[in-house]
């Protein structure tokens, strides 16, 4: 690859990034390549498993712990509030204080957080541990991408993103199947002490094998006062995604948040014209294709996450699947995730990232177009091509996408860049699930009376109807206890026929959304400072 003219972010005057320092490999296994992916693989696995396992795991931890359902709401919403709001600013710590150091802390810190978590006897410290399980994760993530981009060349690099990407993949499809057999063989803390042991492994290959790596130019203070206006505005922004859901999209209340986030981030902005080392300078956003690469991530996560919300909810409670058979049908996204992360990260190699996204983000909106044909009876065969297909959409873009951001990207910033990808993706997933719940919400409130009118069921109360829409929502018949077993019958019918509807909507949206992003993926192109990390590396 020629090398190509770099983002001026530090006032070099626009010279290429140095080096980074310790770039070659130490004798021995030191920073292999290949194992350090294995060892930040082992760590990743760990955060993403965690953002789908524990959702199976909720029911037992309500009913063991006697919490309530809004209580229970904050074991996921609290992880993923932290996670997200943090993201960016432990990828500036991966930055100034080293990767290798930032990842280790993350790693010990969610294992130990973890661990307390199984040990918790009351659903406030459950909650608690979950908040640091999000900040210690925070800490992981964009620093395994860091260590990646400064210890592979750049020829390699898309091959060691790809599985990465299928590790990620691969472990966000899987909760669903390990947390079912741990809390149905085990119990529910069983979920939260796998890593433990898992944590243990990460730091002991970590500290043996882990090489640091440091931009020679890399940052040497802290932007305080932006650390503060981006985790306010990205705090107001997720929260107000978190409860648009229950205050409704109308609510003052979750537009004076929306409102709250928009200023927070026009004062991130003017703030970091000013200060001499900005926590995410601006000039970086002057690459099209890094800023493409940020909105496609976005957009993929809101058809993928917000699409996979509804699909777990058809498989359990309009199919009436265990939680390990809903987890197993999904087997054909997870498996061709596995299958083409790494043959996409090849692809990418050859032929660069625009074809290649462009055609995954394709191949995703077929996939959402074709689950908003699924019925009440469809089998399983039916199912297993529309998932197969949107796992295939989705591991270049996954790889892609990742690749366009990190490697736009100056070398000193490829922690930012890393929390940068990251934050896209969970702001894309919790926006996907708030405005594609928000589709469904209508689209059931619009069909559910007049379906239930034609079914011949006796009227409902302004009360009743409510409360049976929230229902039918997540796929649930409002059967009340003592019904005949021919009404129960017909509401079952009604229930799960205007859920289909409501996800059919959602469906559509979401491949609406894919379309969009094959449009951006056009916008986006090799990384120009793919170079500057590990040239001197060995494989």
């Amino acid at each position: 690859m020629t090398s190509q003219t770099t983002i001026d972010t530090t006032g070099s005057g626009g010279k290429a990034p140095a080096t980074p320092s310790g770039a070659t490999p130490g004798k021995g296994l030191r920073g292999h390549p290949w194992l350090t992916l294995i060892t930040v693989a082992v760590g990743v696995m760990m955060v993403a498993l965690d953002g789908t396992i524990v959702a199976i795991a909720n029911p037992a931890i309500q009913k063991d712990l006697g919490a309530t359902f809004a209580e229970v709401q904050w074991i996921t919403n609290g992880y993923f509030l932290a996670l997200a709001v943090s993201l960016i600013t432990a990828g500036k710590l991966g930055d100034r204080f080293g990767h290798r150091q930032t990842f280790l802390i993350g790693v010990v810190g969610f294992a130990a957080a973890s661990g307390a978590i199984g040990l918790s006897d009351s659903i406030a410290f459950v909650v608690i541990f979950r908040v640091l399980q999000g900040l210690f994760g925070a800490l992981l993530m964009p620093a395994a991408l860091g260590l990646l981009r400064a210890t592979f060349p750049a020829e390699k690099l898309n091959m060691a993103i790809g599985i990465w990407g299928m590790v990620i993949g691969a472990s966000t499809a899987g909760g669903p199947i390990l947390g079912g057999v741990l809390v149905e063989h085990v119990n529910w803390q069983s979920v939260f002490f796998i890593n433990v042991p898992v944590g243990v492994l990460a730091v002991v290959l970590g500290v043996w094998i882990l090489l640091d790596h440091r931009a020679e130019n890399a940052p040497r203070s802290f932007d305080l006062l932006g650390i503060a206006l981006l985790s306010a505005a990205m705090f107001c922004l997720v929260w107000a995604l978190i409860k648009a859901p229950e205050w409704g999209w109308g609510d003052g209340r979750t537009w004076a948040f929306i409102i709250a986030s928009v200023v927070g981030f026009a004062l991130f902005a003017f703030w970091e014209t000013k200060v001499k080392e900005p926590l995410i300078p601006l000039a970086l956003f002057r690459s099209v294709p890094l800023s493409a690469g940020v909105v496609l991530m976005i957009l993929m996560a809101i058809a993928f996450m917000g699409g996979l919300f509804f699909v777990t909810f058809y498989l359990q409670n309009v199919h009436g699947m265990s939680p390990i058979d809903a987890g197993l049908h999904l087997l054909p996204l997870t498996g061709m995730m596995i299958v083409g992360s790494p043959l996409a990260g090849a692809m990418i190699t050859k032929v660069g990232p625009r074809i290649p996204l462009a055609g995954g983000m394709a191949l995703t909106a077929i996939a959402m177009y074709g689950m908003s044909t699924l019925e009440t009876d469809t089998g399983s065969g039916i199912m297993s091509v529309w998932f197969a297909l949107l796992g295939l959409g989705l591991a270049p873009v996954m790889v892609g996408a990742t690749e366009v951001i990190v490697g736009n990207a100056p070398m000193e910033l490829s922690g930012v860049a890393g929390g940068l990808q990251q934050a896209a993706m969970q702001i894309g997933g919790s926006l996907g699930t708030a405005v594609l719940g928000a589709v469904m919400a209508s689209k059931v409130d619009s069909d559910l009376a007049g379906n239930w009118t034609k079914a011949g069921l006796p009227p409902l109360t302004p009360e009743q109807e409510h409360q049976a829409s929230e229902a039918v929502q997540v796929g649930v018949p409002p059967v009340a206890p003592g019904t005949p077993d021919a009404i129960a019958a017909k509401i079952t019918g009604v229930a799960h026929d205007t859920f289909i509807s409501g996800m059919s909507a959602a469906s559509l949206v979401a491949a609406g959304v894919a379309v969009v992003a094959v449009l951006v993926a056009f916008l986006t192109k090799r990384g120009e400072n793919a170079d500057a990390g590990a040239g001197a590396a060995h494989i």
